[in-house]
């Protein structure tokens, strides 16, 4: 299995007030970035030739680039090191991935492994001035809570999309274990050719529900993203009625992530 790690050459850390100072030069740079893709970058792609699915593809590309790099700004200045196991396993065709939240930048990681991705983004992030540029360009799905969205999810997933779904909705609250909900699993068992859970740990614990971005760690964090075994959803509609696998499926994958995370800790813990 491939993996992608960024852990520096040293395990110390760079002092807290220049950590602090580069998260906010990263945060600056994404909220500048994302204007500039809405007002210069994305207006010129618009101008070259292909019909609409090549403009999407175009447009999704440009924002994993943009994410790829965002994140490696965060490395090269010492706010964060990373470590991506089982990258080369995303991005297939009908694919659902399923993560849980901790963080404020799981999206991102995770977009910056998926050159062509899908989303299930929160509503309030399509007048969110440095987000709404990529977000509209990109076709990403807003979760409005609707059966239209569910809808938009699993005909993503049955025309051959990547679609990337948080079943928690919202950043987990520190120190307790995700709480799924079960409109992830209905729409995995509506158009999904293949679930696949990918877990994300932060450590230490940073950019969480419950903290603004100026409250950094006391020392740089690791992003950890482990792309786990596939789920075929098929076998949870072979159990019964629409609601009966959905419940099944969503206590599948809630189980799964609570044990996976578990290991993280002991990991964590170990070294």
């Amino acid at each position: 299995m491939d993996m992608v790690t960024q852990q520096g050459l040293s395990r110390r850390s760079a002092p807290y007030a220049w950590r602090l100072l580069a998260t906010a030069l990263s945060f600056c740079l994404f909220g500048i970035g994302g204007v500039l893709l809405r007002l210069l970058v994305f207006p010129l792609l618009a101008l070259l030739p292909g019909d609409e699915l090549i403009r999407r593809m175009r447009a999704r590309a440009t924002v994993s680039w943009s994410f790829r790099w965002f994140v490696e700004f965060m490395f090269r200045s010492g706010v964060l090191t990373y470590e991506v196991e089982g990258a080369e396993r995303l991005g297939r065709l009908g694919q659902m991935v399923i993560a849980n939240h901790p963080s404020l930048i799981d999206v991102v990681v995770l977009i910056a492994f998926i050159r062509d991705a899908n989303c299930v983004v929160k509503q309030s992030l399509w007048d969110n001035p440095s987000m709404r540029g990529p977000i509209r360009a990109a076709q990403y799905i807003s979760n409005s809570g609707s059966l239209d969205m569910l809808d938009e999810a699993a005909a993503a997933l049955q025309s051959g999309q990547t679609l990337i779904v948080f079943p928690e909705g919202t950043r987990t609250t520190p120190g307790q274990h995700p709480e799924f909900h079960r409109g992830a699993a209905a729409i995995a068992l509506r158009g999904a050719r293949v679930v696949t859970p990918v877990v994300i740990s932060v450590t230490p614990t940073t950019l969480t529900k419950a903290e603004p971005w100026y409250s950094i760690p006391s020392r740089r964090f690791h992003f950890r993203l482990r792309v786990g075994e596939d789920i075929d959803p098929q076998q949870f509609s072979a159990l019964g009625p629409a609601p009966l696998a959905s419940r099944k499926l969503n206590e599948h994958l809630h189980q799964h992530f609570i044990k996976e995370l578990a290991k993280d800790e002991r990991f964590t813990a170990g070294n």
